[in-house]
């Protein structure tokens, strides 16, 4: 696949990779998003995302993930190797943009999380 897909071996699909993440990784809040940022076994970087039914509607919970999504996609290779990205969507999220969600997690990454973990 190219330096620009999301495929799977990118994605973290289970519960158990999602609670080892929320135990030994280090979590750094934003105004929307909580992001949690721990070492894998495996040389890729992946992607978790919860959203609850407090963040909205089905229609709204979709697109938070469909932009983050899209904001690792395009972004993956400035964040750190061999890790695991859990990003939990607060509730009470307003309508966001993808230049809101890209403003809030590259301010995020750059000040708090890639010092934290190189």
């Amino acid at each position: 696949m190219g330096a620009l897909s999301f495929g799977k071996h990118e994605r973290i699909k289970k519960r158990r990779d999602f609670l080892r993440t929320y135990e030994e990784g280090v979590r750094v809040n934003s105004r929307n998003f909580i992001v949690i940022l721990s070492r894998n076994e495996t040389e890729n970087k992946r992607l978790g995302i919860t959203v609850t039914r407090k963040a909205g509607s089905a229609v709204k919970r979709n697109r938070i993930k469909r932009l983050l999504r899209e904001f690792f996609r395009l972004n993956k290779e400035t964040l750190p190797g061999s890790h695991d990205l859990v990003v939990i969507v607060k509730k009470g999220v307003p309508f966001l943009t993808y230049d809101d969600v890209y403003e809030e997690l590259t301010n995020l990454f750059t000040e708090r999380v890639i010092n934290i973990k190189k």
